[in-house]
């Protein structure tokens, strides 16, 4: 049943009680209209709201076009005799989810690498089922997150704490503050903290407590950054604080290194003939 139907359902109703308690007529019917028109202000907003979402869904066609295009050309140095029918249980939601996530470059690159795996001989074990339902639980920025670590797997991370000037308590203002937004090209780098816990939680990369990289100069520019500026005065700012950095570091798991194989990297890389550093 359409909102329209339903808008005017509801004010039929309330017309018909109005009209069987004559007693209460005049104060019902102002406000079965008032319902109505309120009920009807709604629903043409929220065509008005979701009319940009029904151009995105995409159809047969666009998928069609997406198979003989996009994944096509990451087949054309894969033998025919090596493309095989892929497994259900991954082309299929591969193929559901793209309706949704298709109108998304980012995403719709990694869809298209992994049905292009699953349809190779040589990559198809790696094309786990999981990795659609990862897919579907990424934002676009996280998936630049990945197509980084693709070519370096392990960045620093950083959390600022308020420290007792006799270092025997803190508390975490900022935690997991690192610059692989940024490297990573993302619309929105403030939130890359949120994305690290995220593909976390995935099980694809793990931020490490306790762990950190011993080369020189990894965490100066973190700790140094100007975007921290504010939040080290606030700390300098209230007596008995000063601003202390637990160093840590995110690096991926074995199963997004499968993920990145499988998911993120073109066919002539998966196949050993290309440098990974040219897909970020």
């Amino acid at each position: 049943m359409s909102d329209d139907n339903k808008v005017k359902e509801t004010t039929e109703a309330l017309e018909v009680i109005a009209r069987a308690v004559p007693v209460y007529q005049d104060a019902v019917q102002p406000a079965a209209r008032q319902v109505g028109q309120a009920l009807e202000t709604v629903a043409k907003s929220i065509h008005i709201a979701l009319a940009p979402i029904s151009a995105l869904v995409w159809g047969y066609e666009h998928i069609s076009d997406f198979l003989s295009t996009r994944v096509a050309e990451k087949l054309k140095d894969v033998p025919p005799s090596n493309i095989e029918t892929p497994d259900p249980s991954v082309a299929g939601p591969a193929l559901e989810a793209l309706r949704y996530t298709g109108h998304q470059e980012a995403l719709r690159e990694m869809y298209a690498n992994l049905l292009a795996t699953s349809l190779d001989a040589q990559t198809a074990r790696a094309a786990h089922p999981s990795f659609v339902e990862m897919i579907r639980n990424m934002s676009p920025d996280e998936a630049k997150i990945m197509l980084l670590f693709a070519s370096r797997r392990t960045h620093p991370v950083v959390d600022l704490q308020s420290s007792s000037k006799d270092k025997t308590g803190y508390i975490v203002i900022l935690a997991g503050y690192s610059h692989v937004g940024h490297l990573a090209g993302c619309d929105h780098p403030d939130l890359t903290p949120t994305y690290l816990n995220n593909l976390d939680r995935l099980g694809l990369v793990e931020i490490q407590e306790g762990h950190y990289i011993t080369a020189p100069g990894t965490y100066e520019p973190l700790e140094g950054s100007t975007e921290l500026d504010d939040i080290r005065a606030r700390i300098l700012q209230t007596p008995g604080r000063e601003p202390l950095f637990d160093r840590k570091v995110v690096t991926v798991t074995p199963l997004g290194l499968q993920f990145i194989r499988a998911c993120v990297l073109d066919k002539r890389v998966q196949r050993g003939v290309g440098d990974p550093a040219e897909h970020r």
